[in-house]
């Protein structure tokens, strides 16, 4: 069975020994997701939504470099520093994932990597096109 392994790019890949996403046969595994900007920081202090959805925007990049879409997404895992903003999360996830809802869990956690980060998202993906 062949893998395949997408990287964003983020500083943490080459620190910590990961990837973005990888890929083995029709199952893909994208990473904790965080909101990093195009040119590196965390990318919309203070606002949930805009940083769930940067989130999203990396993960959709990765499963294009994978060879799949956001409609193989079959389950999400939003880690969160402030669950009362649930909605604000929860919008951007459903503007991503509203005409195919995939099985998803928010949990509300101390802390992310920077004290900035107010959320951070991986994913799994099937691909049925295998």
């Amino acid at each position: 069975m062949q893998m395949k392994r997408a990287f964003s790019g983020a500083s943490w890949e080459s620190k910590v020994g990961y990837c973005r996403g990888v890929r083995v046969g029709n199952h893909i595994y994208i990473s904790g997701t965080a909101p990093i900007a195009e040119g590196g920081g965390v990318f919309a202090p203070e606002d949930a939504y805009g940083q769930a959805k940067r989130c999203l925007e990396i993960i959709q990049k990765a499963l294009q470099d994978l060879g799949t879409n956001i409609n193989s997404v079959v389950r999400t895992r939003m880690f969160v520093t402030d669950i009362s903003r649930w909605a604000e999360f929860g919008k951007a996830h459903q503007e991503f994932f509203g005409e195919n809802p995939p099985a998803t869990t928010m949990v509300e956690v101390k802390s992310l990597i920077d004290p900035a980060m107010l959320i951070e998202i991986e994913v799994d993906a099937v691909c049925l096109d295998v």
